[in-house]
């Protein structure tokens, strides 16, 4: 994914990828009708390149394109440069919300994985989850929002994922012994979501899940396709002191009423920790489906 360009050293004008037609967001797929897969793919075929152009073929908005770069920059050691710069990987800390115990299939964050330098969603060509556990906190403060800082297993995976949305992120649990103790509870229709008490379970110390006090303040925006459905509050002093309310890595942390599952956490309030907004169920669900 093409996140920003390079401006040429010598003369500071536009790089090639910059004024031969490609865009932020391209998705680079071939070079010359060679499939490339990774940064490391790119620049191989780069470097192989005898002439000062080629064809890239891109994915731009969904859509297959061809754009042709001329003027490439010579390499130091043959080939040429492209004068962007691409990124091919993410990883990252969140929350589970839901699993369903027949399937194995689950829904996480409760918003989409965007590019922390353009902000669009990030396509996903394939993904893994893996054993992680939150070793600090940076406590949230208003004008500062807050952290869950963890540390990851790369020793084995528990799933794979196979969808990003901007309704969170979908994929597969192989490892059963995620979810197999856990109680199941009835998803809450949206209709019966209501302002008033509701409970989150968040992990952020250790692996130990805990059950926190909040309130929904405001339904704000039930459409399927929206991710911030209702504004929240916490009310525990417990999560207050030890995060100083929602965090970043809290995303996706169930949220339940009448003990049913209504939904999840997913934004906070830049000027407020204590506040932010969660998501529907029904609208995970529908885009799981």
């Amino acid at each position: 994914m093409i996140v920003g360009f390079a401006s040429e050293e010598t003369t500071g004008s536009p790089s090639a990828a910059d004024k031969g037609g490609l865009e932020v967001g391209d998705i680079i797929l071939k070079i010359n009708g060679v499939c490339v897969e990774s940064n490391e793919e790119l620049s191989k075929a780069l470097s192989e390149l005898d002439e000062s152009f080629a064809v890239f073929t891109v994915n731009r908005g969904g859509q297959e394109t061809d754009v042709t770069v001329q003027n490439l920059i010579p390499g130091e050691n043959g080939g040429y440069k492209l004068g962007a710069w691409v990124r091919d990987s993410m990883a990252g800390i969140g929350t589970i919300t839901y699993v369903d115990p027949s399937t194995g299939n689950f829904g996480a964050l409760g918003h989409g994985i965007c590019d922390v330098d353009t902000g669009l969603l990030m396509p996903l060509s394939k993904g893994s989850t893996m054993p992680s556990e939150v070793i600090d906190v940076v406590k949230g403060t208003s004008g500062s929002p807050g952290q869950l800082v963890g540390s990851f297993d790369m020793s084995r995976t528990t799933g794979v994922l196979y969808k990003n949305t901007s309704q969170g992120i979908f994929g597969k649990l192989t490892d059963s012994s995620v979810y197999k103790n856990e109680e199941a509870v009835e998803v809450a229709a949206t209709e019966d979501v209501k302002c008033g008490k509701i409970e989150i379970i968040a992990n952020v110390n250790g692996t130990e899940k805990q059950v926190y006090t909040a309130e929904i303040t405001k339904i704000l925006d039930t459409n399927p396709d929206s991710s911030r459905s209702f504004s929240i509050k916490i009310t525990d002093d417990r999560l207050k002191n030890d995060t100083g309310g929602i965090v970043q890595g809290m995303s996706g942390s169930p949220i339940l009423q009448n003990g049913k599952l209504v939904g999840a956490v997913t934004h906070v309030l830049i000027n407020d920790p204590t506040q932010g907004y969660g998501i529907l169920a029904e609208n995970m669900l529908a885009a799981a489906n």
